[in-house]
């Protein structure tokens, strides 16, 4: 019953002591949490971390979330703060080792696990800030007014800034795609889809 449930209702019982509540949205909201702080850090232990701290200080904090408040909005804002304290207090980076992939069987596959890299390798070389708009606008979904919301500026800045990083995300990406030496066809003289 309580999984269909929307969050915001499901935070209001886990605010009102409901703590067990809390793993619907654990399950909800994990592996997007995760893959945020992946590709925003490229450090997947450091991410597992971060997403148990989330989830810790949701229970923690859960009586200053105000009802009516979009829960993913909140939630996202208290991953922004952990992940800032997390940095002050192991500012040492630790290098991302990505799973062994299984087999693969066609040149397509090779060719966008290739492009995947490649795109994860030039977001990881934009500005943080440029880095973490992008990231919640295009991979965590967030709209626009949450974003601004958290960042503390106007609907329209969030716009420019997001325009401002992918425009900057296109030329690292196609600067390394140009360095690699067989660039693949699709990058051939033809603009990508970032």
């Amino acid at each position: 019953m309580t999984n269909s449930l929307p969050d915001e209702e499901l935070m209001l019982q886990v605010r009102e002591g409901v703590g067990e509540v809390l793993a619907v949205l654990f399950d909800r909201y994990q592996v997007p949490l995760f893959n945020f702080y992946c590709r925003l850090t490229a450090d997947r232990v450091a991410s597992e971390d971060l997403v148990q701290d989330v989830f810790f200080r949701i229970l923690k904090y859960r009586h200053s979330y105000r009802p009516g408040t979009p829960f993913r909005a909140w939630m996202y804002q208290i991953a922004r703060n952990a992940r800032q304290d997390y940095h002050r207090k192991h500012p040492e980076a630790l290098p991302y080792e990505p799973e062994m992939s299984p087999a693969v069987h066609s040149e397509d596959s090779v060719e966008a696990e290739q492009q995947t890299a490649l795109l994860q390798k030039a977001l990881l070389m934009l500005p943080e800030e440029k880095r973490e708009v992008l990231v919640l606008s295009r991979f965590q979904e967030l709209k626009y007014e949450e974003i601004a919301g958290m960042l503390d500026c106007e609907v329209g800045t969030v716009k420019v800034r997001i325009h401002r990083a992918l425009r900057e995300l296109r030329g690292i990406f196609e600067r390394l795609s140009n360095a690699r030496p067989n660039p693949p066809d699709c990058l051939n003289g033809q603009k990508g889809s970032l």
